[in-house]
């Protein structure tokens, strides 16, 4: 008797489900449920053994309306249902959607795709007498019906065959659907004219004489080849040309050295000359020092559309650590689109160039795609091109990375990835064209995952067959993409070998006589000046920077706090800071001194009243670490939240603070970019502890602290950084000031410890109202923030600027016997032993900013205390941390050939503060006693 639907406990559409569950029983019993166990068990005994698929493996086919003949019955019986096999269809024509990307023809160098069970019609019982027969084509669209053999024709040609997409893993059923149709109306194809197949025929032409002349004019010389890879120039071409024809005015590029002259020769504009000269290398005193090599180097220029429009095109430096230069390109393009209030964040686009090893092997990759989406830091979608070489130096695919693709890390976003041959120009085209109307509509970032090879080594001096001898062999005589293109179009009739010819012919001539013009000895090289939003701000050392009056009015500071302190009607401020907004309300009269927070938000807010946009990020940074900021309130009753400092004026700037993701790296190297593009705004980046900055050592490495050294670019990015040994842990005590120190030279950069509010205020008020551009990296306090000596009244605002050196107002010079310099926490417990000793002859001198140093307000501090005194530094930090030894090799061992100088500090240590409580407090006595003597 055959098996009724009624006799299943399953619906008869949700066979795919069972047949996976039998898979698992039939390979262990044990790894289903007792229900599902019992039915299978009383199958297998009415009907027969299950059934096992030559490629598939076991399949549940008892009798039943799927199959009334069971197991052992002729399995033609399916045919007798029209809605069975339809089903199987729609099985079927998911299965290419979702896995038909593995058996694309990606690869140019060949390589068999594997074969795949679920692509096969026969795992899904439909056979080759069902080749002819008529389906519906409801699932796919176009004709109402076609027959199976159509069906397949037509999901290999848009799944299989030079372009595979991952797109199945999107969870919008209307972005899958809106990708669908947009794929599978055109078969994933397509249709150029004669004459975009010729711009691409120039494109790669291009790509393929500036390689071939770098290597006879310059053999040998490193360039980082794209050879192998020519479809990149292709690809951005179409990408740039598409994007201004919708509404892009500016474009922001971030790669790596692998192509970059040819990108910055055929994309940007860098003329032939200028890349020659620098192969040419002629100024060894001009570079002294400074400067990088070319295939580092940044450029920017305005490009012609062949619409006619202008679009802009910024190719950021990057240093040689890859991927790190992404989060950069992002957050220039954010500080772009703030400017030109581009809320939508539909004018600008970042284009980003990936290689494959690094896309997969590097996590600022994560980081930056992890920021895509979140409302501090979206640019409205990114376009990433992965230069999929198949090799990362001499690391073949197999050992750099555990997933099938090297954008497997992208599938965390809602996004689709396009995997192209890049030997098949037209279909690199077909994906451009798909990618930018995708992330147009969606405002969404999308990945093409382009497969070429790598002609050379990894550079030019480089022998790869030691390490891929076969795959080297094969690309020997491989003809060039362009050469195979070129055939194509010849055949086709699209072009003629003479007009294929004047092409090459006018590319060689323009780079002989680029050669040419780099040689000739009158040859001047362009200087990169500051310009366009830079100008008027300055480098160079600070001494040739006049100082700036950052005080305000204090009236003025009362009504800032005032407003601080206000909230809307009908908004519910939690009890805790409703009592914080009343101190405030005291600040503002007088009747309180001002701590730490309320000279940080004055600081803001008188600054945005003037005119001055600010921006600050970080882990928690809206509440802050401490719960001591509280710039985003938060009504308990609702959840709505307010921004006191965006409610300062109605003519006041922007103002942007949000809470960062779980990221250093990533976030810091946004918030880097932001401030190349963002020169008149105060853009800060705090870290959550100082202690978590050396998870971005590459971007304060290679950008913040050398960028102008290198490529002669400003920041003035500042960095909150949570500092000081309070018995919290190793992990939780040192902003590893020494490390920024020793990196400090030439002025390039800033690094300072204030200790009083009033000292916060003035310097990042100094920060912008300077035209001195240099990043800032501020050590900020912890218990400080709440100590009751460490307040300032609203005249020490209203009154003068930073004070690098902070005098001793209290000590008499003629008492004085002993003078401790110190900097940051250990202040305050120095002059509260002082008070307790009642030593009066020892005098404390704070010294507030490190870098650069400042001889001579140092000079001035100690000038009324006799020759021969000791003057000692103090710091919390052990020895070999801190800044003792950058101050020893600074000062020597007499200060101004007056003063004998020394240091008190812990023990030298690999670790920087004690675990315990009570040895960080043992530990900070005997600190404070040895600096008074004692031990």
């Amino acid at each position: 008797m055959a098996t009724n639907r009624e006799d299943l406990p399953f619906d008869v559409h949700s066979l795919a489900f069972v047949e996976g569950l039998y898979g698992d029983y039939a390979r262990d019993p044990s790894s289903v449920s007792d229900d599902w166990r019992k039915l299978f068990d009383a199958v297998a005994k009415r009907d027969g053994p299950f059934l096992r698929h030559p490629r598939s493996g076991p399949s549940f086919r008892p009798r039943s309306l799927f199959n009334p003949a069971g197991a052992n019955g002729d399995s033609r019986a399916l045919a007798a249902s029209p809605a069975v096999l339809q089903e199987r269809l729609d099985q079927l024509v998911r299965a290419y959607r979702v896995r038909g990307h593995r058996i694309a023809k990606l690869n140019p160098l060949g390589g068999q795709p594997p074969l795949l069970a679920e692509l096969d019609p026969e795992h899904y019982g439909l056979s080759a007498a069902d080749m002819d027969r008529l389906f519906s084509t409801a699932s796919i669209g176009g004709a109402d019906q076609a027959t199976l053999r159509d069906i397949l024709k037509r999901l290999r040609n848009t799944y299989c065959r030079f372009i595979g997409v991952q797109f199945m893993h999107i969870d919008d059923l209307d972005v899958r659907g809106w990708l669908q149709e947009r794929m599978e109306r055109s078969e994933n194809r397509l249709k150029l004219s004669r004459e975009e197949q010729l711009r691409i025929l120039t494109c790669l032409t291009d790509a393929v004489i500036f390689e071939e002349f770098i290597q006879k004019r310059y053999l040998g010389a490193k360039s980082f080849s794209l050879e192998g890879s020519e479809s990149l120039i292709p690809l951005l071409e179409l990408a740039i040309e598409k994007a201004g024809a919708e509404d892009v005015d500016e474009i922001v590029i971030a790669m790596a050295h692998r192509g970059r002259l040819n990108v910055l020769a055929n994309v940007i504009g860098k003329s032939p000359q200028e890349i020659f000269h620098e192969f040419e290398d002629l100024e060894p005193q001009r570079n002294r020092g400074r400067g990088d090599v070319k295939y580092h180097l940044g450029y920017s220029a305005d490009r012609l559309m062949s619409s006619g429009k202008s679009v802009h095109l910024s190719l950021c430096f990057n240093p040689s650590h890859l991927e790190f230069v992404d989060p950069v390109a992002a957050g220039r393009m954010r500080a772009k689109q703030d400017r030109e209030r581009d809320r939508e964040r539909r004018r600008g686009l970042v284009l980003m160039i990936h290689g494959d090893a690094s896309f997969a092997g590097e996590g600022v990759i994560q980081e930056t795609l992890n920021l895509s989406q979140l409302p501090g830091y979206t640019t409205g979608g990114s376009l990433h091109v992965v230069v999929n070489n198949q090799l990362g130096f001499t690391t073949p695919p197999e050992q750099g990375r555990s997933s099938t693709y090297a954008s497997d890390v992208a599938k965390m976003l809602q996004i689709p990835i396009f995997h192209v041959n890049g030997e098949d120009p037209e279909a690199v085209a077909q994906v451009v064209n798909l990618a930018l109307d995708f992330r147009r509509r969606y405002q969404r970032d999308v990945v093409i995952d382009m497969y070429c090879y790598r002609r050379r080594g990894h550079n030019e001096g480089d022998e790869p067959s030691f390490t891929q001898p076969l795959v080297y062999k094969e690309i020997e005589d491989r003809q060039s993409v362009q050469e195979t293109y070129l055939e194509r179009l010849l055949m086709l009739g699209g072009v003629t070998r003479d007009e294929a010819e004047k092409i090459e012919n006018e590319r060689r001539e323009r780079l002989e006589q680029g050669l040419s013009l780099a040689r000739n000895p009158t040859y001047v090289q362009p200087v990169q000046t500051l310009g366009g939003i830079w100008s008027g701000y300055l480098g160079g050392r600070e001494a040739d920077v006049d100082e700036a009056r950052t005080g305000m009015p204090a009236p003025r500071l009362g009504e800032l706090l005032r407003a601080l302190a206000r909230v809307p009607e009908g908004f519910h401020v939690h009890e805790k800071i409703a009592r914080g907004l009343a101190r405030r309300i005291e600040m503002a009269q007088g009747k309180r001194p001002l701590d730490w927070s309320a000279a940080e938000a004055l600081a803001f807010a008188s600054l945005l009243t003037q005119g001055v946009p600010v921006r600050l990020t970080g882990q928690d940074s809206e509440r802050g670490t401490f719960s001591q900021r509280h710039a985003v309130l938060h009504d308990v009753e609702n959840s709505a939240q307010y921004v006191p400092l965006a409610h300062l004026a109605d003519d006041q700037a922007a103002v942007s603070i949000y809470n960062s993701p779980l990221s250093e790296v990533g976030v810091l190297g946004f918030e880097y970019g932001y401030s190349l593009d963002c020169p008149e705004g105060l853009v800060l980046w705090e870290a959550q502890y100082g202690d978590f900055v050396n998870a971005a050592d590459v971007i304060v490495d290679q950008f913040i602290t050398s960028a102008e050294d290198k490529w002669r670019r400003l920041s003035g990015l500042v960095m909150l950084l949570p500092h000081g040994l309070e018995g919290a842990g190793p992990e939780h005590s040192s902003a590893r000031l020494e490390r920024f120190l020793s990196l400090a030279a030439e002025d390039n950069v800033q690094i300072v410890q204030p200790t009083t509010p009033a000292q916060l205020f003035h310097v990042l008020r100094r920060q912008v109202v300077r035209r001195w551009r240099k990043p800032l990296v501020v050590m900020t306090p912890k218990s400080l923030l709440r100590h009751p000596a460490v307040t300032s009244t609203l005249d020490d605002l209203a009154r003068g600027t930073y004070q690098r050196v902070l005098a001793d107002p209290q000590a008499s010079a003629e008492k004085v016997r002993r003078v401790l310099i110190c900097s940051g926490k250990v202040y305050y417990d120095l002059v509260e032993k002082r008070g307790k000793l009642s030593r009066d002859d020892v005098a404390i001198v704070r010294l507030e900013q490190l870098y650069p140093f400042p001889h001579r307000e140092l000079r001035t501090a100690l000038a009324a205390y006799r020759d021969g005194t000791p003057a000692v530094w103090v710091q919390e930090e052990p020895r070999n941390m801190g800044a003792w030894r950058f101050l020893h090799e600074e000062l020597g061992e007499t200060l101004f050939d007056r003063l004998p100088f020394s240091g008190v500090y812990r023990a030298a240590s690999a670790s920087p503060a004690t675990g315990s409580t009570s040895s960080h407090r043992m530990e900070q006595e005997e600190l404070v006693e040895a600096a008074f003597g004692g031990v």
